[in-house]
């Protein structure tokens, strides 16, 4: 038997030292660890190469194939330079479905954050203002229910708005016309240049706001009930809380989805098809990926269509770069206010 030593005595090192984590030898290699060279390889290689060979190299493919006249259904093909770019901005129906986009992107994410936030704060500290601060009554419902368009694929979302808001048959003019709207009996909400990029975008807000409203429920339940409940004894209403303590704090989380919600919104193909696939009546619903689609299995321009998401591209990392300025920018000046 091993002898235990006694209090202020040290454990032998050698022989008969009893094994734990750590003592093992450890492979180095170059200075650096197994267990360093493991860890880089799995969380940073991997992804990395995986990033590189999914998402950089189709994007450097589609620069070049910009760059030329390919059709996209034979082998050869000419090097054009920049003229299908040049083109681009010469081109009105591009620039319309730019226009467009744009539009989307501006109101979309506002619209369904504005809506999602007001739920949000409802839901969660918008209850009794006696008491403990908790939301309205019956908030596991309305998280539960609030979900339901999200779920649903988003062609689906297309189609069975695009039956509802039928000229004819859909139940939108049927329930206007029986409440003796007569006017509503054929209207086209779809078919009318003045209604078809507002139901456009309400269909849109419709699908995502359920989404972002438990998003921003997760990020107002990590704020701690004690700010709250410090408001609530200075004297402070729901207004001035939900506007000085819940937006500064979930700020990070508004930003995310801003930039989430406008990338949707800049390309928005699979609403837009499922509602008008010719891009609505003058083209007022057309965007940037419904042209790029058309042009490339349609018209057989795959260079051309090619520069197209390669503009798509810029358009939303400028979007993306504004977003974080403006955030930036406010972070600073609220800091500046408080110090």
């Amino acid at each position: 038997m091993t002898a235990i030593p006694g209090a202020g005595q040290v454990l032998p090192t050698g022989e008969g030292a009893p094994a734990g984590p750590g003592r093992g030898p450890r492979r180095r290699l170059g200075g650096w660890s197994f267990d360093t060279v493991s860890f880089f390889v799995v969380f940073l290689g991997l992804p990395l190469a995986l990033f590189l060979v999914f998402v950089i190299w189709p994007f450097v493919q589609a620069v070049f194939y910009a760059l030329t006249n390919w059709s996209g259904f034979s082998a050869e093909f000419d090097v054009v330079g920049l003229a299908n770019f040049t083109a681009l901005v010469q081109d009105p129906r591009f620039l319309n479905a730019v226009g467009n986009s744009v539009m989307f992107g501006l109101f979309i994410p506002l619209i369904t954050i504005a809506i999602a936030l007001t739920f949000a704060i409802l839901i969660t500290v918008g209850g009794s203002g006696k008491g403990q601060v908790r939301g309205v009554r019956g908030a596991g419902f309305y998280r539960v229910v609030s979900l339901f368009p999200y779920v649903i694929p988003a062609i689906a979302v297309g189609i069975m708005w695009r039956l509802i808001l039928d000229p004819s048959n859909g139940l939108v003019n049927g329930i206007l016309t029986g409440l003796g709207l007569d006017r509503f009996q054929s209207f086209a909400w779809l078919g009318n240049v003045g209604t078809a990029m507002p139901v456009t975008m309400f269909v849109v807000v419709w699908g995502f706001v359920g989404f972002y409203m438990l998003l921003f429920i997760a990020a107002i339940k990590g704020v701690p009930s004690e700010i709250y409940e410090a408001s609530r004894i200075d004297g402070a209403g729901r207004w001035r809380t939900s506007w000085s303590i819940t937006l500064p704090l979930i700020r990070d989380n508004v930003q995310t989805a801003y930039i989430y919600l406008g990338i949707i919104a800049l390309d928005l193909f699979v609403y837009v098809q499922a509602l008008n696939p010719q891009g609505g009546p003058d083209n007022s619903t057309l965007v940037m990926s419904q042209q790029l689609f058309r042009t490339a299995f349609t018209e057989g321009k795959f260079g051309y269509a090619s520069a197209m998401g390669v503009a798509m591209a810029i358009v939303t990392l400028v979007f993306a770069a504004l977003v974080f300025t403006v955030n930036r920018l406010a972070g600073g000046r609220s800091e500046r206010g408080r110090g």
